[in-house]
């Protein structure tokens, strides 16, 4: 049984990421979707948040679990059985990054692979810092994140954030 770790920060999580996480779990047995945190970003939600939130919009996947962690990732995944990690590419850009990333991640943990999802077309553009930049001038966020997300959202911004 392989377990696929799909980490990020998902603030918020987006319909690019979601198109990730339905092609993942066709393709594994078990699909973790660990939240992380990210020190140089102020999140829109806080990780239990976003936790759940994933959790109700990921909630017809049956092999699909959401966590949080906020160990180093090349760490994390040693508590699973043949883990590999996911990571979804829009462009050259997240080429470049997560590439980096992945070589950085086998150094650490010589086990561990990664494995690229490119995106779909239609999300290429689409990315959480997009959408909230985007909410923050109250733009409709219906092709960009998940109904529940987009009431969230607009919760969070009705209160004041």
């Amino acid at each position: 049984m392989i377990t696929a770790i799909y980490p990020g920060t998902f603030d918020p999580i987006t319909l690019g990421h979601l198109d990730i996480i339905a092609r993942a779990a066709k393709i594994f047995d078990r699909l973790i979707v660990s939240v992380v945190m990210n020190v140089e970003k102020t999140p829109l939600f806080d990780i239990e948040e976003r936790v759940e939130l994933i959790e109700r919009v990921v909630s017809d996947y049956p092999n699909v679990e959401v966590t949080s962690s906020i160990e180093l990732l090349a760490d994390f995944v040693k508590q699973y059985e043949n883990p590999v990690v996911i990571k979804g590419l829009r462009n050259h850009i997240d080429y470049e990054y997560e590439t980096t990333m992945a070589v950085f991640n086998k150094k650490l943990n010589p086990e561990l692979e990664t494995f690229f999802i490119t995106a779909k077309l239609e999300y290429t553009y689409v990315s959480s810092t997009a959408v909230r930049q985007l909410a923050l001038y109250g733009a409709d966020l219906s092709d960009y994140v998940p109904k529940i997300v987009e009431d969230e959202i607009q919760k969070k911004f009705l209160n004041g954030r």
